[in-house]
């Protein structure tokens, strides 16, 4: 990844072909060993290898703030990560909470192949890299097994129909401890169809419901990511809208009767109707 120009090494961009279409490590001029790996151009993940607690991406900002707050500081975590990109949260649970054991399940074997090349996981990181289909692998995972399973899965710039029904939010609480906490990446505009689908779908497991989104997403004012987090237990609500206010691009942390009220009439999804999350317009965002 670098080319030597006679004085010091500059990192150069690298293509290749994987799975599901092209995908293009690029450097990032500003951070020494920062990369963002897109495919298809459109963003996916980025990392930095020096500083792997740095979240780029606003919406893996929330994700990181809400597994900052389900366990006590530094506690190491039993972790599912369905979706890899370049492993980015893998990373950051590694560095912010040493000895977290890791499992990443991500469908493109030749993508996980190029991440893990050409970014390295730092030495020490109990992490397991595992080329499967994600509803397939939670289906076999044991039972109360995780901690913590972060869903971050999209096929091209969608969520695949397969993995947002009732019978997969069953599979992600099986396999999830009494005190588990499931996260869930998703991208909608108003009138949130999909996303009321997906409140009203985890809503059949899950007690305690929290959703994290910008206010011009939740005002209907663009298309936008959404970050749901789904317990038994109650999640620390203050330290989260604390940790998402101080944000570049603060967040509103809704629960209770806000997320009934938005959830409204939504029905739960089975699999026979399940559709993939919509596409987002042209030029949204990067996703993934």
């Amino acid at each position: 990844m670098h080319r030597h120009n006679g004085t010091v090494d500059e990192p150069i961009p690298v293509t290749r072909a994987v799975g599901h279409g092209t995908a293009k490590l690029m450097p990032d001029v500003d951070r020494e060993r920062a990369w963002l790996l897109t495919v298809d151009g459109a963003p996916q993940s980025y990392v930095d290898l020096d500083e792997p607690a740095h979240l780029e991406f606003e919406y893996v900002r929330r994700l990181g703030h809400v597994l900052d707050v389900l366990a006590e500081p530094g506690r190491p975590l039993d972790a599912l990560h369905l979706g890899g990109g370049a492993l980015t949260l893998p990373r950051y649970l590694a560095a912010t909470r040493p000895g977290s054991r890791q499992d990443v399940v991500e469908f493109d074997r030749k993508l996980l192949d190029l991440v893990a090349e050409q970014l390295p996981l730092p030495e020490g990181a109990d992490v397991m890299l595992h080329a499967a289909d994600a509803r397939a692998w939670l289906e076999a995972a044991p039972d109360a097994s995780a901690d913590v399973l972060v869903a971050d899965v999209f096929g091209g710039s969608r969520v695949p129909a397969h993995l947002t029904s009732v019978a997969y939010v069953r599979e992600a609480a099986r396999v999830l401890r009494a005190d588990g906490v499931y996260l869930g990446n998703l991208a909608d505009a108003a009138p949130f169809t999909f996303l009321r689908s997906q409140l009203a779908t985890l809503s059949t497991e899950f007690e305690e419901l929290v959703l994290i989104a910008e206010p011009g997403v939740l005002r209907g004012r663009r298309f936008g990511n959404a970050v749901l987090a789904a317990a038994h237990r109650p999640l620390d609500l203050a330290a989260l809208a604390r940790r998402t206010a101080a944000d570049a691009f603060p967040a509103r942390v809704e629960h209770g009767a806000a997320l009934r009220d938005l959830t409204g009439g939504a029905r739960p999804v089975r699999d026979a109707d399940a559709v993939p999350s919509p596409e987002p317009p042209g030029g949204a965002f990067g996703v993934g």
